[in-house]
């Protein structure tokens, strides 16, 4: 007979696999986020508690977070429809597939991960220290950093003028969808408005152009990837730093410091090296999860739908969660390198047929979690989302749907 401490570890295993296959779920579902599955954990947290334990449960949601960031780089990659995270990842990325390199692409992406998540638990344990004294002073000059990156994109962009604009239509429309979001009230109760905001914003102009497209996508191949380990070094820490930033710093998201990373000047961004990029965004969008958790244990502060969840439990030893997250990273690498070889399989599909489907899907996601009000949010911001396409603009200054609103938040200007 299994003792307690057995039992609750054997909770802790289980609860961590669980976790996995959540995100492995989310991560190759285009449109379902990790904060989605993190709200169904918490919703269902009675039965779960009972399965696996308190530790079990918390297991699972800091796996399925650690999980999706792995394998959100695969429909990014074939589909080219993105989640709050990879919205800019999601243009090199593409733009490889189209070329034939999709496997690479997901490859790359998860090396980049992996790499973020080494990279990141020395920042963990620096943060862990210091920066919790000084959490008043970081908090008051948030916006000011935003306002000064948003600033040298435009002023750096082709035509600063369309820059400005589409940056500020985005930024008028996530001040309102965010204002607003408790009008998203779908089946499931509150809905995250982020999923049809970003999903049009980024996804419906790449579906509607797939739709258009009579040429099928090019055979993939891949001969091993064309990146030196210097560029895989350099790009993993410049994004984990940017990761673990944004991590810590309240509002922020990955897609937030993926535009951050390309601060430098945005009129190279449509032809800058992809795979050194897409290595410092799934460095950033992994390290950005796991410094989640060390703002949520040392200050107390939830940095997403996941670490909400995770915060509505008794929170179990730091050094419990981290190797949850360990586990969960080396797990979601391999099935990220294993799902990277049935790209054939994707690309024998009828594209336009395929894109019509997935349309169809995101619309009926953004209804279920979101409601009508998701409906309207979807519509707008695939309006404003073509928008770039038409004016020859990159469509990374669609990010004001996120840096603006967090910029006016953080000087106090609005109450969302």
């Amino acid at each position: 007979m299994l003792s307690r401490q057995d039992s609750d570890m054997l909770g802790v295993v289980a609860g961590c696999l669980f976790g996995v296959l959540l995100g492995t779920v989310s991560g190759l579902v285009p449109g379902i986020h990790s904060n989605t599955i993190a709200g169904f954990l918490a919703g269902a947290a009675g039965p779960l508690l009972i399965l696996f334990g308190a530790e079990g449960v918390a297991a699972a949601i800091v796996a399925t977070m650690v999980t999706h960031t792995f394998l959100d780089a695969v429909p990014s990659t074939f589909l080219g429809v993105p989640d709050p995270d990879t919205v800019l990842a999601v243009l090199p990325a593409h733009r490889m597939c189209l070329a034939g390199h999709g496997e690479e692409a997901v490859r790359t992406s998860a090396i980049g991960s992996a790499a973020g998540f080494l990279l990141c638990l020395p920042l963990f344990a620096l943060f862990m220290l210091f920066l919790p004294p000084l959490q008043e002073y970081i908090d008051w000059g948030i916006g000011l950093v935003i306002l000064f990156a948003a600033g040298l994109l435009i002023v750096y962009s082709k035509t600063p003028a369309w820059a400005l604009a589409v940056f500020a239509a985005s930024g008028v429309l996530g001040v309102f969808s965010l204002g607003y979001s408790y009008f998203s009230f779908g089946l499931f109760g509150i809905g995250e408005v982020l999923l049809p905001l970003l999903t049009g914003l980024f996804g419906i102009p790449v579906l509607l152009a797939s739709m258009r497209s009579s040429q099928p996508l090019p055979a993939q191949n891949f001969s091993g990837l064309s990146i030196s380990r210097r560029d895989i070094l350099a790009g993993g820490l410049r994004g984990a730093v940017a990761g673990a930033v944004v991590g810590w710093l309240p509002g922020f998201s990955s897609g937030t410091a993926n535009a951050v990373l390309v601060v430098r000047r945005s009129s190279d961004f449509e032809s800058m090296d992809a795979r050194s990029y897409l290595v410092a965004t799934s460095a950033a969008n992994t390290a950005n999860a796991v410094l989640g958790i060390a703002a949520l244990y040392a200050i107390g502060r939830m940095r997403s739908g996941a670490m909400v969840a995770l915060g509505a439990i008794d929170l179990p030893p730091l050094s419990l969660m981290m190797a949850a997250a360990a586990v969960a990273a080396v797990f979601a690498y391999l099935l990220t390198i294993t799902s990277s070889r049935f790209a054939p399989l994707v690309m024998r599909l009828n594209q336009p047929l395929l894109a019509k489907i997935v349309l169809v899907f995101l619309i009926v996601m953004s209804f279920v979690f979101c409601g009508p009000f998701g409906l309207l949010v979807l519509l707008v911001a695939a309006l404003v989302g073509m928008i770039p396409g038409l004016v020859n603009v990159p469509r990374i200054f669609c990010m004001g749907a996120i840096m603006l609103p967090v910029m006016l938040l953080t000087l106090d200007l609005i109450r969302l």
